[in-house]
């Protein structure tokens, strides 16, 4: 076995010469045989691979439900009684539930071997002294590496020689735009976005090059890390299966109670033979067992699967559509998430006048505003000649470029810069051409630790020098600034401090322009030619900026009565001042990483129950956080992108991923995928988790009394030691043919109208309300009503058993078709032009039933496979009378209940 790497060394912390000889490495890297002596003692540069479950433990997985041993019980006892037909037809449904959960829902395993994918199959290394290209699973600790700009970090590294280094860390920490690294050991407790000094596997080099030494490997690594922590998040239940594996329990208990009760007093008091009594009591079993719920449960969910991908929502585990309707707090990243992940210029800054920008992301559309009216190019030089300088040193000072593609605008280059070219285009300027009009004769491009760019032009007077970096450098360089009327004037430090300040508290980032003329002839730039003495032309605020849909699906969130809460490794000023603008409140202050270290789970079980937005936070962080949630009751949803969100998006109750700028492993930890990448998909994603919701609990209150009213009809006739009104096989019909055909038509119920005014139903609300409960038992009631009367009514008129069973059986389908209608509003009357029309699948579903009916009755291989006998047509319309009653006797009660206050929650 590979020794496992130290894990608690903090390379962050130590200078470069101190890691070197920690490691027992040089500037010039490893021998070769240093290097394979490590291969072996430390193990290859890869993810250990996870055996995947095999087909069959996958499938038995799918049948671990206790709904599916009910449909399975069902099976036995029908296949005892040697009804093999309805045996195979129940196998048939227990085969569909698990084909489809087989099928839709995704597998954790895959999020591990997407973040294995995530590490570089090569890199660039020292050996012997000399420059190599190696296998990245060859690389070991020790290994000097080098970097250049468009590679993928094979390992977590610490940094010993920087140039113009930034790395793309967001998958990793949320941050919204490439950081600037350097050499200079960082403070111990730093958070990982803040270890300017360290590169980590996955990451990405957007610009700049550096040498490094490879600090850890494979498992080691922080996405190796992030995989362990993924192993150990176990999968959680969804609400609907909690309440339905707890309904499946009792009504099994239910069931054989009442079943071996119903032997005992059959054998005991009535003296009947033990054989016969077990078949009354199979019988029982058969008529109170739900057979189709299980399958229209899955069918339901299905169709909420298809109306959330027309929404943009893809589903990747069933059970999750439902639990969409009961979240209480949907845990957002920011980056991408709420925000475009398109960095935009909100506020130009110049001496004595400032302009806001409109717009967001890379597309030029908005114009730059003075004084509340939109400026062009030419109003621009006329009534602010420093920002019209200052425009165009943005398009100059820049090494992107932007594109339109497919009516989208793609950047090629670094966030900010593209953020520029999108303002000059606002205010009217091509950067293209204005880059053909002033060609670049030479650069001083971006170091950390210079912290500015500057490019030459030539221009009329001789040649032009424009600056663009960090505020406080840029000032320290400034002797003058450019005035509203185009006057250089001497430089007012305090003012553009305060400016700096201002956008800051605002959440954006500063960026200040300058500019200074050199002599003609001037083709070299050196850094004394901008160390002093340059003219400050403004500061640009800018941010990633929300979405204006998310700002709108914030608003509807919390009218629905469900929380949001911002999970961000981006920096607390800057998630503050985003979680404002989103409408998440005013007062709003972000708690930091290193808090919550200093935190125990019962101090974060508070501090999740105030807070909105937690900033600098780490896998782990993000992680603790959702399970101090849940541990308080509350029923979690959590978006991301990153391979930082997989391990919470795996531990939340529903994990939401996003699928254009989503990392693989963030898609395949997360149960459902958005395809817009859209926080307002969600939104719309927990209506129809609700409607889900409410079809299922009208399924359940249509289909429960009618096994009700079968089960009391047939405890009754023993009890009463008559024969049975209904027989097993004829049960087994209703239950698997009409039931399941009309409830099904309850799962395209569309969306009622205050499904988004309605607070969270609680976690712990069980499915069977009071209400749904003696809804349960009032219909039941009135079916046993109708089927024992109506089978005595036929058995006075002299009718034969059969006759009497076939008016039993069809006044129960006509009931059944008459409460459909009832159900579809469960306190709402029935009796609208909507209601009494239903919808097209309704009346479908209704004239099906009646043609099955007509079947039963009259068809001969019917007669002789279900003992039914042809019935007289005035017969027939009794028996329409009795489903009419049973509506009008339910409006009469909808009506009472409304007067009284009560009604479903």
């Amino acid at each position: 076995m590979p020794e496992q790497q130290i894990q608690s060394t903090r390379w962050h912390a130590r200078q470069a010469e101190e890691a070197l000889l920690e490691l027992d490495s040089t500037a010039a890297g490893l021998t070769h045989e240093q290097a394979a002596q490590r291969l072996l003692r430390y193990g290859p540069n890869r993810l250990d691979e996870a055996k995947p479950a095999s087909v069959w433990q996958r499938v038995l997985r799918h049948l671990n439900n206790v709904l599916l041993y009910v449909l399975i019980a069902a099976a036995l006892v029908t296949g005892l009684m040697g009804h093999w037909v309805d045996t195979f037809v129940i196998i048939a449904v227990v085969v569909l539930n698990v084909a489809i959960g087989f099928v839709q829902e995704g597998k954790a395993e895959k999020a591990l071997q997407a973040i294995r994918h995530l590490l570089a199959p090569h890199a660039v290394v020292l050996r012997d002294g000399r420059q190599q290209d190696i296998d990245a699973a060859d690389l070991v600790p020790g290994d000097v590496v080098l970097l250049a700009s468009g590679d993928s970090l094979p390992a977590d590294v610490r940094l010993l020689q920087a140039r113009s280094l930034r790395i793309d860390e967001a998958a990793l920490t949320g941050e919204s735009v490439p950081v600037d690294k350097q050499v200079d050991a960082v403070a111990d407790d730093a958070a990982i976005g803040d270890r300017i000094c360290m590169g980590y596997a996955g990451t990405l080099v957007t610009q700049g090059q550096a040498r490094a030494v490879v600090v850890a490997t494979g498992a080691a690594t922080e996405i190796g890390r992030i995989g362990r922590m993924l192993e150990a998040v176990e999968q959680g239940t969804t609400p609907l299966l909690r309440k339905m594996q707890d309904f499946g329990r009792i009504l099994t208990l239910f069931i054989l109670a009442t079943g071996g009760l119903l032997f005992l007093f059959g054998t005991l008091v009535r003296g009947m033979g033990a054989g016969e009594m077990f078949m009354a009591a199979v019988g029982l079993s058969v008529a109170a067992i739900p057979e189709g719920l299980p399958a229209i449960m899955t069918i339901t969910l299905a169709i909420g699967v298809q109306r959330m991908a027309a929404r943009n929502a893809v589903i990747r585990r069933l059970p999750a559509v439902e639990a969409l309707g009961s979240v209480t707090v949907i845990c957002s990243d920011k980056t991408g998430t709420l925000t475009r992940n398109e960095m935009t210029v909100q506020e130009v800054i110049c001496a004595g006048q400032s302009l806001d920008v409109e717009g967001a992301g890379y597309a030029p559309t908005g114009s730059l505003l003075l004084q509340g009216s939109a400026v062009d190019a030419a109003a621009l030089a006329a009534h602010s000649p420093a920002a019209a300088a200052l425009v165009e040193a943005a398009a100059l000072c820049n090494d992107a470029s932007l594109h339109e593609k497919e009516q989208h605008w793609v950047l090629a280059g670094d966030p900010t810069e593209g953020a520029l070219l999108t303002l000059a285009m606002k205010a009217g300027l091509s950067p293209t051409v204005v880059q053909v009009d002033r060609p670049r004769l030479d650069v001083i491009p971006f170091e950390s630790e210079h912290r500015f760019m500057a490019t030459l032009h030539a221009c009329e007077a001789g040649s032009e020098v424009l600056v663009k970096g960090a505020p406080e450098r840029i000032l320290a360089m400034c002797s003058q600034q450019l005035e509203a009327d185009g006057v250089e004037r001497s430089l007012d430090e305090a003012h553009w401090h305060n400016q700096i300040e201002a956008q800051a508290r605002a959440g954006r980032r500063v960026l200040a322009f300058a500019r200074c003329r050199l002599g003609v002839g001037k083709q070299d730039l050196e850094h004394a030619d901008v160390a002093s003495g340059l003219t400050l032309l403004g500061l640009v605020g800018i941010i990633d900026p929300p979405r204006d849909e998310a700002i709108r699906a914030v608003a509807q969130c919390r009218a629905a009565g469900i929380r949001v809460v911002m999970i961000t490794g981006d920096h607390g000023v800057t998630a503050s001042a985003i979680a404002r603008q989103l409408g998440m409140g005013e007062d709003i202050k972000a708690i930091t990483g290193p808090e919550l270290e200093l935190m125990d789970d019962t101090a974060m079980r508070q501090a999740v129950a105030e807070a909105r937005v937690f900033a600098r936070a780490s896998p782990e962080h993000k992680l603790r956080l959702v399970r101090a949630l849940q541990a308080n009751g509350e029923v979690v949803a959590m978006t991301g992108d990153g391979v930082n969100d997989a391990p919470a998006l795996k531990q939340a109750d529903v994990g939401v991923a996003m699928g254009m700028k989503g990392t693989e492993a963030a898609k395949q930890a997360g149960a459902i995928v958005l395809a817009d990448d859209n926080f307002a998909s969600i939104a719309h994603a927990v209506e129809e988790g609700r409607t889900v919701y409410d079809n299922l609990r009208k399924t359940v209150t249509f289909l429960l009394p009618i096994n009700g009213g079968e089960s009391l009809s047939l405890l009754l006739a023993v009890l009463l030691g008559l024969a049975l009104p209904i027989t097993p096989v004829q049960v087994l019909w209703v239950n698997m043919v009409s039931s399941v055909a009309l409830a099904m038509v309850l799962a395209f119920e569309p969306t009622e109208a205050d499904v988004m005014q309605r607070p969270p139903r609680r976690p712990d609300e069980p499915m069977l309300s009071r209400f749904v409960i003696w809804r349960i038992f009032f219909v039941s009631a009135l079916f046993l009503v109708g089927i024992f009367g109506m089978y005595q009514w036929m058995l006075a008129q002299g009718a034969t058993v059969e006759a009497a069973r076939t008016v039993a059986v069809n006044t129960l389908v006509c009931m059944e078709v008459f409460y459909l209608f009832s159900v579809r509003y469960l306190k709402a009357p029935s009796f609208t032009v909507q209601g009494v029309k239903g919808t097209p699948r309704v009346l479908v579903a209704v004239f099906s039933v009646f043609g099955l009916q007509l079947l039963f009755t009259y068809a001969p291989f019917m007669q002789s496979l279900f003992a039914s006998e042809a019935l007289p047509l005035d017969t027939g319309m009794l028996v329409v009378l009795a489903g009419v009653a049973v509506l009008l006797i339910l409006e009469i009660e909808k009506a009472l209940l409304r007067r009284m206050g009560v009604g479903p929650s």
